[in-house]
């Protein structure tokens, strides 16, 4: 037996924020990041909507890129004391990720974050609270999904959490909040949305459901992505619903170890800061040369070739669909090896093992269509770094 789960509503157009005034409450804990929501005027535009729905409002700002779980704990603290029976997000992947597990520890304060890593392990939400996500960025689309990603800086390591209870209840998808997004954000969430997808229709859990959304958004991406970064505006719009159709894929398809190894080197190194999306979009055609080893993913990776117009024989079409993604990162100023980033070899060469390892015991690897030890992760991870050809 397969689920598929989904918001129960998700609303999308431009100025669909305005709906934040129609939810039924008392008190509402609103979750944000950095400040540029407050200086384009959408923080107050938010909280004046939700004070019209005659609900008090305490904000909760500052979540930090890749949230730590001593932000976690904080925002969880304060939510207790204030008990509110909606907890809203606005922001970026991170902010949204924060709230979710914020949530857990809301409701269950004697919970511990080692209970929530266990995949599909959460306890039963919604006792005290529904939640609400409004993304500001076209990529992670957390706002349909049932993950989140927290950091615990002390060991180096972005940690999944993965349930069905912290999918969100509404999501609020207003194309007019990314029209003011800087370019390489632009490019690192547009590539994290193409991963998604194309990750989700080759997984293990693909399905019937699943497949339709992944095709569609790898063509939006295709289509508009590029148009988008160089600031078209259709496209930018188009791009922020293709990566939620990616996101309502991944929720429910899983991932491969695309994201087991972005997940595992993005606050590891000292030098050469691998962002998430930037990840994603480096490692993805490395890992497409890997899986394809399996008659069954390449077989799908053809599919999704000939679905944005890439043809010729099975290997032809992975071939084109490796090509497309590379001359995508080109355009976008995304480097194709974890050197050009800027990691040292010295470094890479220390860490290496224990990334692999950890790499391998992400939650995202289970799903993966071909299967990988540590060894062969610490292969992969040396080609990615040297920019070599996969042929293990």
């Amino acid at each position: 037996m397969s689920r598929f789960t989904l918001p129960r509503d998700i609303y999308h157009g431009k100025g669909c924020l305005e709906e934040l005034k129609n939810l039924k409450g008392k008190k509402a804990f609103f979750v944000v990041g950095g400040s540029s929501m407050k200086k384009q005027g959408f923080l107050d535009k938010a909280v004046n909507y939700l004070k019209e729905a005659d609900m008090e409002v305490k904000l909760f700002e500052g979540v930090e890129p890749d949230p730590s779980v001593e932000t976690v704990m904080k925002g969880a603290e304060a939510m207790r004391e204030f008990q509110p029976d909606w907890i809203i997000s606005m922001g970026g992947g991170s902010p949204i990720d924060a709230a979710k597990a914020m949530w857990a520890f809301y409701e269950y304060p004697e919970t511990t974050f080692e209970d929530l890593c266990i995949p599909f392990n959460f306890p039963e939400l919604r006792i005290k609270a529904k939640f609400a996500a409004i993304p500001t960025t076209s990529g992670t689309a957390t706002e349909v999904t049932a993950f989140s990603v927290i950091t615990d800086y002390q060991k180096g390591i972005k940690y999944p959490l993965a349930d069905f209870n912290i999918t969100p209840d509404v999501a609020i998808v207003d194309p007019e909040l990314v029209e003011g997004l800087p370019a390489k954000q632009v490019a690192y969430t547009g590539m994290d949305a193409l991963t998604h997808a194309i990750e989700a229709y080759v997984s293990t859990l693909h399905c019937t459901f699943t497949d339709p959304l992944a095709i569609k958004a790898i063509q939006i991406v295709n289509s508009d992505l590029i148009k988008s970064y160089d600031g078209d505006m259709k496209s930018r719009e188009d791009m922020h619903y293709g990566q939620c159709l990616a996101g309502m894929a991944f929720s429910n398809a899983l991932l491969g170890i695309v994201h087991s190894m972005a997940h595992k080197t993005g606050a590891v190194f000292s030098t050469g800061h691998i962002t998430h999306g930037l990840a994603n979009a480096m490692y993805l055609p490395y890992v497409i040369s890997y899986n394809a080893k399996e008659p069954e993913a390449a077989k799908r990776y053809a599919e999704i070739a000939n679905a944005i117009g890439i043809n010729g024989t099975e290997q032809e079409c992975v071939d084109g669909l490796k090509k497309k993604i590379r001359s995508m990162n080109d355009y976008l100023g995304i480097p194709n090896t974890m050197k050009d980033c800027g990691v040292k070899e010295e470094e890479f060469r220390e860490k290496i093992g224990e990334i692999a390892k950890n790499a391998v015991e992400d939650a995202c690897t289970g799903s993966n269509p071909r299967t990988i030890d540590a060894a062969a992760m610490e292969k992969l991870f040396t080609c990615i770094y040297n920019g070599t050809e996969v042929e293990f």
